[in-house]
């Protein structure tokens, strides 16, 4: 058995991968998007945490509540994006170890911290974003991860009374690589990286 990927994997999830801001007509299901999920969630976070939370937007009534909210940069792509995936995380995330660490008692970790969990939360419900963007094109999707929202009006449409805050926004579709911008530059390993 391979003990790595091999290159037209690591192509698909990583090299030639891109950032889509134009979709084709092609659906989104909701089987789909539990397969992305069910990949997705295998990833680790903190004491098994899973503080990432997902609504995903679909219907035209839910992408009209969004739109508000969206920087003029961002409107017409997520508009006609197949999916909107809000990434957010819940900061009441421990309530839950009980089941999800269940042979340590973790909650006393985190209650009544409320900077540890903030930070625990926002860390880890990040992680759990990327993981999604790489179970996505893992499963053959393209991505289209942003920022450029109202973070405070998509919480009051979306996660009123609740305790999930939106940390970031992806597109999920098919996307259109002839509409694709050039690749920008990345660092290489020297300039950025140190082996002590």
């Amino acid at each position: 058995m391979s003990t790595t990927l091999d290159d037209r994997a690591l192509d698909l999830i990583f090299r030639d991968a891109r950032t889509h801001n134009v979709w084709r007509d092609a659906p989104v299901s909701d089987a789909d998007l539990r397969a992305i999920f069910d990949l997705m969630k295998m990833g680790p976070t903190t004491a098994n945490s899973c503080p990432a939370r997902f609504l995903f937007v679909r219907g035209e009534e839910a992408k009209q509540r969004l739109a508000p909210h969206l920087s003029d940069g961002n409107r017409a792509k997520t508009m006609s994006a197949p999916v909107t995936a809000i990434i957010g995380y819940d900061l009441a995330f421990y309530e839950h170890l009980d089941r999800l660490f269940p042979h340590d008692n973790a909650r006393p970790w985190f209650e009544g911290k409320d900077e540890h969990i903030h930070v625990s939360a926002f860390r880890n419900g990040s992680l759990q974003g990327a993981y999604f963007i790489i179970a996505a094109r893992a499963l053959g999707f393209d991505c289209g991860p942003m920022s450029g929202f109202d973070n405070d009006g998509v919480d009051e449409a979306f996660f009123a009374g609740t305790q999930v805050k939106s940390n970031f926004l992806c597109n999920i579709g098919h996307g259109d690589a002839r509409e694709l911008f050039p690749r920008n530059p990345r660092f290489d390993f020297e300039d950025v990286c140190q082996v002590l």
